[in-house]
């Protein structure tokens, strides 16, 4: 248990933000957090989290309030929508965006947050959901020094690293986007070379254990690849996270006019997954696309 209990919120029980209350519920701090179902409701509250029905309810008990949504419209809505956490939120408290956005939303944010007198850091993060529950979560964080100040102890609850990126809003948004890009393009290589053995009549199993054991590994190979081993498909991620993520790659390629043929091939595989009715099956359901195109049978499938 920490030396000090602090008090914060969470807007978001998906698996990193359910982990992250659970990481901080473990840790001994008191975890107030926000969901539109009842179930990861109740499960907080089980774990001995304090359940609020609405972001506006959440607010009235937290200054420090952490995003754990799935997008940019998501966060606005949270915040300023009606029952939005801005209604209730004191002045000078600070709120954590955590989602993977776009660089200019992160900065529309901030300006709507500062016109009601609330700091913002713009700090999406990475680790996974057994991270998260780990409280060992990285973030790449930018944002005012005093909003930092104000931040740090639930960040250092939530995450094992903060990478601090200066004091641009946007900063690590952009940083965030960057990881996107390798992380969705790691997951479809690995998907397609676990395929192509799988084709070729190689053991999955065995192929696993040699790639994990050689200079081809990689972190999501190993990690994702595990998932296809075992046949399990449970949404840690989503097909359909990375169709949003990997989309916001290439909008961002748009804007800064540099082609980006890789990730767009990655992209255009996740949409083909999702299209087949894949998208909120665990990311490395991916694979499932080259199932459907080739015939191969997967680990866990029977003819």
């Amino acid at each position: 248990m920490a030396d000090a209990q602090i008090e914060f919120g969470i807007i978001g029980l998906g698996a990193m933000g359910m982990g992250a209350a659970l990481a901080g519920i473990n840790q001994g701090h008191m975890v107030h957090a926000c969901d539109i179902r009842e179930s990861a409701l109740k499960e907080l509250a089980d774990a001995g989290g304090h359940p609020a029905k609405t972001p506006a309810e959440l607010g009235t008990a937290c200054s420090i309030v952490a995003l754990f949504v799935v997008n940019a419209d998501q966060a606005e809505q949270v915040l300023f929508g009606p029952s939005g956490a801005t209604e209730t939120m004191a002045a000078g408290s600070v709120v954590i965006s955590c989602c993977t956005i776009p660089a200019e939303r992160a900065r529309d944010l901030s300006v709507k947050l500062a016109e009601k007198d609330i700091l913002m850091l713009d700090a999406p993060m990475s680790g996974g959901a057994g991270g998260a529950r780990a409280g060992k979560l990285t973030f790449m964080a930018s944002g005012p020094a005093d909003a930092f100040d104000k931040a740090d102890a639930a960040l250092n609850v939530m995450g094992e690293r903060v990478f601090r990126l200066g004091d641009e809003i946007g900063q690590g948004s952009t940083i965030k986007i960057i990881h996107q890009l390798l992380a969705g393009v790691h997951i479809a290589a690995a998907a397609e070379a676990m395929a192509l053995g799988i084709k070729a009549g190689a053991d999955p199993e065995t192929l696993y254990d040699v790639v994990t054991s050689c200079a081809g590994n990689s972190w999501m190979f190993e990690n994702r690849m595990k998932h296809v081993v075992d046949g399990d498909y449970t949404p840690l991620s989503a097909v359909d996270i990375f169709v949003k993520d990997l989309g916001l790659v290439l909008d961002t390629g748009r804007a800064e006019k540099f082609p980006l043929p890789i990730a767009a091939t990655a992209h255009q595989q996740f949409l083909a997954a999702s299209a087949a009715g894949y998208g909120r099956e665990d990311d490395s359901a991916v694979i499932k696309a080259y199932r459907d195109l080739t015939g191969i049978e997967l680990p866990g499938e029977k003819d």
